[in-house]
């Protein structure tokens, strides 16, 4: 016994070395070679149907055994004992080895920041990695992922293993201006990135090969110098570059008390009502900004605060400034609108 228990375990492990196309030809020809044996021993109740022979074949290699099929005759039960089950195991446990080895093998690339995500698209990038910001970046993005929305990538350098498993998968990089590694993150098809590397000059890097790659992306920089997000908002109109907002945040609150809470809530996924955005679609006949103010608050029970039109902001929008369509609405709510739901051809019957 030890010495049988011996050869299989080196005709396992040879066959485990196999590559696939290998390992399946030893197995055809394997059960051609059993099928031959069988037929030579008159075992016609295995080999009178090709399909009760594979099944057999099938039920003995995985040893399940049912027993409605088996050999009758002394030599069929020796073919059995000596060629099919020892042939048959070691095959089917060889198979059975690859396969676990090749799923532990991409679950483990893919937390180590191995994985290729380039297929993916609609999903969210987030560039860079500090440890209790991004983190929280990613969570937020999280909570608010629709059921059809593909989970965000974080692409981020120095990182062993995938630092927030339960809210992104992880693309690792040498360097965050890194084209191939933003590449294997399904940069071309994402919906938005967002950039905040160790520093200004790391995070303006990162910024600019994510416009050269990605033409349809929104993206979103953070800098630690207002004087460098301002001096990338307007070489770069494309880039939303968000700077510290601490210290308006103390002189309005030293003023109009409250400010920060306001503030704060606004931008506060947690929060009961915060603010949204709205993209119009293009619009048959023009509508009054005024007109559909009333109809969000009465038909949805959202207030509107501002509009983009034409790259420019107003939060304080006149009732009779006109939409055509391609603007971007800013609203209060407790829920995020569908677009899909909004009947923008009736928005003037309300008034």
């Amino acid at each position: 016994m030890p010495f049988i228990a011996s050869f299989l375990r080196r005709i396992y492990l040879s066959l485990g070395e196999l590559a696939w196309s290998a390992l399946f030809l030893i197995l055809v020809l394997h059960l051609v070679l059993s099928y031959l044996l069988f037929m030579l021993a008159g075992e016609g109740d295995l080999v009178g149907r090709p399909v009760d022979f594979v099944y057999y074949y099938m039920v003995t290699a995985t040893t399940v055994g049912y027993g409605d099929l088996s050999p009758k005759s002394a030599p069929g039960r020796l073919i059995t004992v000596l060629i099919v089950l020892p042939g048959g195991i070691a095959i089917f446990t060889a198979v059975l080895g690859k396969l676990l080895t090749a799923i532990g093998t991409i679950w483990r690339n893919r937390m180590r920041g191995l994985g290729d995500y380039s297929e993916r698209a609609g999903h969210i990038i987030v560039v860079g990695w500090q440890e209790g910001q991004t983190h929280q970046t990613l969570r937020l993005l999280h909570s608010e992922r629709h059921a059809d929305e593909p989970m965000s990538v974080l692409v981020a350098k120095d990182l062993p293993e995938n630092p927030a498993t339960d809210y992104a998968d992880y693309i690792r990089s040498d360097r965050l201006a890194d084209a191939d590694a933003l590449t294997r993150a399904g940069i071309a098809q994402a919906r938005a990135i967002i950039a905040r590397g160790a520093n200004d000059d790391e995070t303006l890097a990162a910024v600019l090969i994510a416009e050269d790659h990605a033409p349809n992306a929104h993206i979103v920089a953070y800098f630690d110098d207002d004087r460098t997000a301002q001096m990338v908002k307007q070489l770069r109109p494309r880039v939303e570059a968000v700077g510290s907002l601490a210290e308006e945040l103390l002189s309005r609150s030293a003023r109009d008390p409250g400010s920060s809470e306001i503030a704060a809530r606004l931008l506060s996924a947690a929060s009961t009502d915060t603010a949204f955005s709205l993209p119009v679609p293009p619009l048959q006949t023009p509508l009054l900004y005024g007109e559909v103010f009333l109809r969000l608050k009465r038909r949805y029970n959202v207030t509107l605060v501002g509009m983009l039109s034409e790259g420019i902001t107003d939060l304080n929008c006149r009732d009779e400034t006109p939409m055509r369509g391609g603007e971007t609405l800013y609203y209060i709510s407790g829920m995020r609108l569908d677009p899909a739901t909004i009947a923008w051809a009736r928005m003037g019957d309300e008034t």
